[in-house]
């Protein structure tokens, strides 16, 4: 047995860990994995008795989505079907003959979602987030991260090599040759080693605030003179826009001009043809859905693909997402269960409210600010208050195919998202749909947002105690509300618009303090991979406040239990994983691992020393000197 003054996520989570069993179909088990679990067999159960007839919502919506779900899950229809869907798509790319053949039908791929090589985006404003802008970002690599095309890399060629076994075995099945095959692989892969040299390490792409980059619009259309530019936003978004965001500019600046080029065009071509013939291959067969996973089950260890009817249920749920979401939380969250949290989170922000105007480290007119950003944070709980207006328009037609409906469902969301450019921000939209197992900070819109789904135990239950509940649904609250105050949301001002509203002093206290959270991850073991220090920082640091934040808010209360608490907050971070997931996520995951969310956190609190009795020979002590406190 564990001693917890050693090791207290093991000894809150070790007997867990002996008997929990990883499913087949997953890289994990866990905390939230374990409710996301409940929830998937509830959707299965339900759906079963949806598509048999039986107690068939009367919402229009979602008997569109019954009518899709009955077409994906036809299996019969999809085996005779076998790839013809897919191969118009892939006979159009196939006869593109020249860049310029390409580009001239680039408008017409992009609103039918057909693969197209662009990548934009309409997205609030860095600068005012109030409004909506056109973004420009990179080319996504095979393998998780830049670190892997790196020389001496261990994984890299390793996986390289796995990713085009793969694609050997996936591609002849579209009636591709073996000399197609080949020479289609290696345009791809050398394309790739070029794109890897441009693109943003996972590491890069967390500091999210370096990555605004505006250009006038003559002067970006200049990055990429063969790409009609002018022309094809013309009839994208109805005029040319004077500016665009650019996110990942060494992309842009250093390579786009040769990417997007009539001298590029055989890989260009190549990667389209990739693209066509893997474009619906979770609507075609069975053999075909279970191949074109294989890379992703490697990557993550996962030795088995979900089955035919669950990957059936999944399919038909994404375009419906908000909408099932919306009925979980009325079948399933309780009215008593939503003002509860919301009473938590009204706790919660007043208690940070409290640490804000006692911070001994803050000057007067940087604490004044913070606060106005906190009174200012809007909190969402359980599930939104309408569906997104384009769920309306899902009409499902049974008399054609299910790729014909994918098409047509993907349509009316690519013609929505492009219809909100030069438009104010609809701050009514969620992220997530109600039956998810997750929360976020949006910091554009100084949001905080808890769906139904993780407002259940052991993250919050109305028959834990108080002190339970403050240490699991009450750290994840505080840690959304911490993260307008991490590395990246200290950027932003209560309106969510890119401002510096601290002092330079502040700022370098500020910076002092993460540095310490960055340290004290930095190359920490998990699974035989290194923990990145500087990836993690902005959780870390959101763990850190929320930890902090929860913790007094909790002794507020006549039955505080320190025990309970902490203990808690051990339980919902408990996780069982497969090495090769782990290893990934250490390169590639903006959170640390749930033992050391845990483990490297409570020892900064003197409560938690205090309540276990936990000294300076045991393994979870820490001296005052290196504790780190920072909201």
């Amino acid at each position: 047995m564990t001693r917890l003054q050693d090791d207290f996520y093991k000894s809150v989570n070790g007997e867990w860990e002996k008997t929990a069993v990883i499913p087949d179909d997953k890289p994990t088990t866990g905390g939230f994995m374990d409710l996301h679990l409940g929830i998937e067999k509830l959707m299965l159960e339900t759906t079963d008795k949806w598509l048999a007839g039986e107690d068939v919502p009367t919402d229009p919506i979602l008997q569109n989505f019954v009518k899709f779900h009955r077409l994906a899950a036809d299996f019969d229809k999809r085996e005779a079907d076998g790839v013809a869907p897919a191969m118009p798509l892939i006979e159009e790319i196939r006869a593109l003959n020249s860049f310029k053949a390409f580009t001239d039908k680039l408008v017409d791929f992009e609103f039918a979602g057909k693969p197209n090589l662009l990548p934009f985006g309409v997205s609030p404003d860095f600068m005012n987030a109030q409004h909506n802008v056109l973004w420009a970002y990179g080319m996504d690599t095979i393998l998780p991260d830049t670190t892997y095309y790196e020389e001496g890399h261990e994984k890299g060629a390793e996986l390289l090599a796995k990713w085009r076994s793969c694609q050997e075995e996936l591609l002849p099945h579209f009636g591709f040759t073996t000399e197609e095959i080949t020479d289609m692989l290696d345009k791809i892969i050398a394309l790739d080693a070029k794109i890897a040299q441009y693109a943003l390490s996972n590491e890069e792409s967390a500091k999210y605030v370096e990555h605004y980059h505006p250009y006038d619009w003559a002067d970006f259309t200049a990055l990429a003179p063969e790409l009609p530019l002018d022309r094809m936003f013309t009839e994208i978004l109805g005029r040319l826009p004077e500016q665009v965001i650019v996110r990942e500019e060494r992309f842009w600046t250093g390579f786009a001009k040769e990417f997007y080029s009539e001298a590029n065009w055989p890989a260009l071509k190549a990667s389209l043809l990739h693209a066509a013939a893997t474009t619906y291959t979770s609507y075609l067969t069975d053999e075909i859905r279970v191949l074109a996973g294989a890379y992703g089950r490697h990557l993550s260890g996962t030795p088995q693909a979900m089955d035919k009817k669950k990957a059936a249920s999944y399919l038909a749920q994404s375009p419906y997402s908000q909408a099932i979401g919306l009925w979980y939380a009325q079948n399933y969250f309780s009215p008593e269960a939503k003002k509860d949290v919301e009473d938590k989170v009204r706790t919660m922000i007043a208690v940070y409210k409290e640490r804000l105007e006692t911070n001994d480290w803050l000057k007067p007119e940087t604490r004044d600010k913070a606060i106005a950003k906190l009174n200012t944070i809007v909190p969402h709980i359980g599930y939104p208050e309408k569906l997104p207006e384009t769920y309306a328009q899902k009409i499902i037609d049974e008399n054609k195919s299910l790729v014909d409906n994918v098409q047509k469902l993907a349509e009316i969301s690519i013609r929505h998202g492009w219809s909100k450019w030069d438009k104010p921000v609809d701050k009514s939209e969620w992220h997530m749909p109600a039956h998810m197992v997750n929360a976020y900070y949006d910091p554009q819109q100084n949001q905080i947002v808890f769906p139904a789904a993780i407002l259940q135990a052991p993250f919050y239950s109305l028959e834990q105690s108080s002190s339970a509940n403050y240490g699991g649904i009450g750290a994840v609250i505080a840690h959304e509300i911490s993260h307008a105050f991490d590395t990246n949301g200290a950027s932003f001002d209560e309106h969510g618009s890119l401002k510096n509203w601290w002092t330079d002093e502040d700022y370098a206290a500020f910076k002092e303090r993460t540095d310490k959270v960055v340290a004290l991850f930095d190359g920490q073991d998990s699974h035989g991979a290194k923990v990145n220090g500087q990836l993690t920082v902005s959780e870390n640091v959101a763990d850190l406040g929320g930890l902090a934040c929860a913790l007094e808010a909790a002794k507020k209360e006549a039955d505080f239990s320190a025990a309970d608490y902490f203990t808690n907050f051990a339980t919902i971070w408990r996780l069982k994983a497969r090495e090769e997931y782990m290893q990934m996520l250490a390169s590639v995951d903006v959170h640390a691992p749930g033992h050391l969310r845990c483990n490297l956190q409570v020892p900064n609190f003197a409560e938690f020393h205090e309540t276990f009795g936990v000294t300076s020979s045991d393994g979870m002590w820490r001296d005052e000197a290196d504790r780190v406190i920072i909201w």
